[in-house]
């Protein structure tokens, strides 16, 4: 499933008709508009929102140096680009570290909307930045909540602080306070009960909480799926509680959009991160920059280098790049680097980072279905000698039938494979020789997957 995909397909549409304009009238932009506004509203951003959108970009849209410039079409796009980005907050929001440790982070949010699943992500971002995360349970009401953040911790290697038989949040929250100054742990993430913002005890509660622990950051975490219900509640707990930031759970999940791009401008409060997915990594810094540029289909490619870096060994990064210069990249490579692709996150994550990559070419994208195509390329990498891996020249008839024959697969699959890493090796020829791939070849690529 694609990010965003309803929204991302109709503003791409929008753009690419655009993008070649050489010249655009008052009545082109005004038609853009109506587009964009009825995209928006169907991926259920804000009416508000909406209207202060169109109006900022029509604004700058309509004017001299847009419409006389050289190429109007793509300063249009450049400004709904642009105010795109300021929607979304802008610059990227960074979490502030206190002064002294540890850094007190207070985690709340509605009844089931990921907390404490997302304490445990957190605490493994912060891990990888090569800090000492605590988390503490302070969910005392959900049956088994304790035991939950235990199971997240272990899998992220972060110790849970919890006091056997408490009945009093704001106790433990203390505690874990000192606990965390004693022993350097640094940032400090209390996981706490999810609540209706309309229940007044449970708010009065969390206030109490707060004030008790004066927390360097106070996160929101909402579910981007309820679109929204989600911006409503958000703005109820940052009038009540005062929050510092909000994090987005599901955005892998979500097509609309709605949540992220309401929730800054409604609530005045950024979004710090997102979860991505169901491991216990797959959390992301956000930024605004780049999600733009990935709904308007102009790819990600920092985030895409940045998943590579956490995943790609360097060494094996500079033989392969070796390898590509001198033409000696083999199937052998080619299998490995298909596994580290799958370590990267799902499928259409990475896929929809590539430029050129739009939500119409992930369109009918099945994550299950590249998975098995994965599997089976795996297979029949494996079932080759070492000989064939690396001169696949030789595979004739009769090695094509034996190495069909021992990965469970057909001859037409075999053949399919060979002609996908030719047409690879020739990319990476046509790169090396060049210096820059071609756009057209680029966007024309196929995927083995």
């Amino acid at each position: 499933m694609a990010l965003f995909e309803g929204l991302s397909e109709r503003l791409q549409d929008v753009v690419r008709r655009f993008r070649g304009k050489g010249r655009v009238t008052e009545k082109d932009v005004k038609e853009m508009m109506r587009e964009i506004r009825i995209a928006l509203l169907e991926a259920d951003v804000n009416f508000k929102v909406v209207k202060d959108f169109i109006a900022k970009v029509s604004e700058r849209a309509l004017g001299q140096d847009v419409l006389e410039s050289l190429t109007p079409g793509q300063q249009v796009i450049k400004v709904v680009y642009e105010n795109l980005v300021a929607l979304m907050g802008g610059e990227s929001a960074k979490i502030a570290y206190a002064p002294r440790p540890p850094t007190i982070i207070l985690i709340c949010g509605l009844n089931g909307s990921g907390k404490t699943t997302m304490a445990g992500k957190l605490g493994a971002y912060f891990r990888k930045q090569g800090k000492n995360p605590l988390l503490a349970a302070c969910d005392l009401y959900r049956p088994a909540a304790v035991k939950q953040l235990q199971i997240v911790g272990g899998q992220a290697n972060i110790p849970v602080f919890t006091v056997e038989g408490a009945n009093d949040p704001i106790k433990i929250a203390r505690e874990a306070v000192d606990h965390a100054a004693r022993n350097q742990y640094d940032p400090l993430i209390i996981d706490t009960a999810g609540r209706l913002h309309v229940n007044e005890e449970l708010m009065e509660e969390i206030v109490k909480l707060k004030n008790a622990v004066n927390p360097h950051e106070t996160l929101l975490v909402i579910d981007s799926m309820t679109g929204q219900d989600a911006v409503n509640a958000a703005e109820a707990f940052n009038g009540r509680l005062g929050v510092d930031g909000v994090i987005l759970t599901k955005l892998d999940s979500d097509t609309r959009g709605g949540a992220a791009l309401s929730v800054r401008a409604v609530t005045g409060k950024p979004i710090k991160f997102t979860g991505v997915g169901e491991k216990i990594g797959d959390i992301e810094q956000f930024h605004p920059d780049r999600m733009a540029s990935r709904i308007l289909g102009m790819g990600d490619v920092l985030s895409l280098i940045e998943k590579a870096q956490d995943t790609f060994d360097e060494k094996k990064a500079a033989e392969l790049e070796k390898k590509m210069r001198t033409q000696q990249f083999t199937f052998s490579d080619y299998l490995d680097q298909m596994q580290q692709i799958r370590k990267m996150g799902p499928l259409s994550q990475v896929i929809g980072m590539i430029p050129g990559m739009n939500a119409k070419a992930l369109q009918g994208f099945d994550e299950d279905e590249g998975e098995k195509k994965l599997k089976i390329i795996e297979a029949i990498i494996n079932s080759m000698t070492l000989k064939e891996r690396d001169e696949p020249q030789i595979i004739n008839g009769s090695r094509k039938k034996r190495i069909a024959a021992g990965s469970g697969t057909s001859v037409q699959e075999v053949n399919k494979l060979l002609r996908d890493f030719e047409n690879i090796r020739r990319m990476f020829k046509t790169m090396t020789d060049g210096g820059k791939m071609n756009q057209k070849r680029m966007k024309n690529m196929r995927l083995p997957f």
